[in-house]
């Protein structure tokens, strides 16, 4: 029987009955976060429960649970699961009530879920590169929260499929925002480039360690904005994500960068491929 996390215990999927009041489905009222295991260990789980709480309290829920009950919550069903490699799924909505965009008048308990689910690393594409399509960023201005509403990015991920493409990059006005799924970077004279972290990006777990792992190497990594022209005209470009890991984008559209990935990229791939096997004796 497949074991689920509700509410902070672990029980079988087929007992969780989840209220047809419930805000996550009459509004997206929510927030979630995705913790990757490797050969059975979390891996900066302690920022992914720091970002949780961080959403949580920007859309005005309260936890009932600390960060490191949560975490160990999320442990306990890994256990359960005998997850190897994969991901840990955890959800928290706003809870249940009669349908009705302000928030309940009432104190409500706030809902909690979460899965396991089984993933390989995409080593081969993480090898070869991947292509990579503009479009415009149409979400909303509170993209640094978490949230479960996520039709903007599911619409964006959507495109990327149907040209073909293993990511979507957004823009606003012309200034490059970041993936539907992922961080966004352009490397151009030596000097690597991301989006700031701000209301129009989420502040990834991976990018903000592929960051500080750069930086200790002595790498320019400078947290600036860029364009489309200037993502067109860089000499490396390459997406990061806690499932993608660090992903070289080769091809954009019709600009083809490389038949491979650049040398700067690799470094900060091999980095964090170093910094996880510290946690887990896996090869990389």
């Amino acid at each position: 029987m497949e074991k689920v996390l509700w509410n902070g215990k672990i029980v079988n999927k087929d007992d969780v009955r989840i209220s047809i009041d419930d805000r996550a489905f009459h509004f997206g009222d929510g927030v979630y976060e995705v913790v990757r295991v490797y050969d059975g260990e979390l891996y900066l789980a302690e920022g992914h429960m720091k970002r949780l709480y961080d959403s949580a309290r920007k859309i005005g829920i309260q936890l009932e649970l600390a960060p490191d009950e949560i975490l160990a919550s999320l442990v306990e069903l890994k256990e359960a699961t005998d997850l190897i490699d994969g991901t840990i799924y955890v959800q928290v909505s706003r809870g249940e009530w009669p349908r009705n965009h302000a928030f309940p008048d009432k104190a409500v308990v706030p809902q909690m879920v979460g899965f396991t689910k089984e993933a390989k690393r995409p080593l081969e594409q993480m090898k070869s590169g991947v292509k990579a399509t503009i479009i415009e960023d149409t979400r909303w201005l509170h993209c640094d929260i978490k949230s479960i509403s996520l039709l903007g990015n599911v619409l964006a991920k959507q495109k990327a499929v149907e040209a073909g493409c293993f990511e979507s990059i957004q823009h606003r006005n012309g200034v490059v925002t970041e993936g539907s799924s992922t961080n966004v970077f352009i490397v151009k004279g030596g000097t690597v480039y991301t989006h700031p972290a701000d209301h129009l990006i989420l502040n990834g777990i991976t990018r903000q360690r592929i960051i500080e792992l750069g930086r200790q190497e002595g790498l320019d990594i400078q947290e600036v904005a860029f364009t489309t022209d200037e993502l067109l005209q860089a000499d490396e470009v390459f997406v990061a994500g806690t499932t993608v890991e660090v992903m070289p984008v080769i091809q954009v559209d019709d600009k083809k960068y490389s038949d491979q990935p650049g040398p700067i990229t690799l470094k900060l791939q091999s980095l964090l491929f170093e910094d996880i096997a510290k946690l887990a004796s896996i090869k990389s």
